[in-house]
């Protein structure tokens, strides 16, 4: 890791996540994280003031892009990133393979959401489910799914 510290270009490319030492690039920016669930707990609020179908068709997007390894498209990464960059936020990288099953949790969500909308059936609980973790994620840097992620490690399911 010492050399990491010295080569600038390879400490941006290689980061020594604390998953078992492994030096990996797949990472991702916390504040990056924290504002696109602060998105997610705004855009789950007007839903469940509007019933709105557009919100949850958009959260499946969206959390569908950035579970599935297209996060460079999605919409609410571009506008998390603009805004990073805007107000100076701190960089500070994490791992990304449990934030990146916990967008797959995410989407699963606005999918129930979807689907039970169109069916005329309530989405407050679901709603709301998914609204409490994207706060614990903006606001107390709480990811519930990145723990389910850690369990199924250590169960040697992943």
């Amino acid at each position: 890791m010492d050399i990491l510290l010295h080569l600038p270009s390879l400490k941006s490319k290689f980061i020594n996540m604390a998953n078992n030492g492994i030096i990996t690039k797949a990472q991702t920016n916390e504040s990056k994280i924290r504002l696109i669930a602060l998105f997610t707990l705004i855009i789950a609020i007007i839903y469940l003031l509007t019933s709105s179908i557009v919100l949850p068709i958009f959260l499946v997007l969206d959390f569908g892009l950035r579970g599935f390894n297209l996060g460079h498209l999605s919409p609410l990464g571009f506008v998390a990133d603009k805004l990073v960059k805007a107000f100076n936020l701190p960089i500070k990288f994490i791992y990304l393979p449990p934030k990146r099953f916990a967008a797959r949790i995410g989407f699963l969500f606005s999918v129930t959401i979807l689907l039970l909308h169109v069916a005329g059936i309530s989405t407050l609980i679901v709603t709301s489910v998914l609204a409490f973790f994207a706060f614990l994620e903006s606001f107390l840097s709480i990811c519930a799914g990145c723990y389910v992620y850690d369990f199924l490690i250590k169960l040697k399911i992943f």
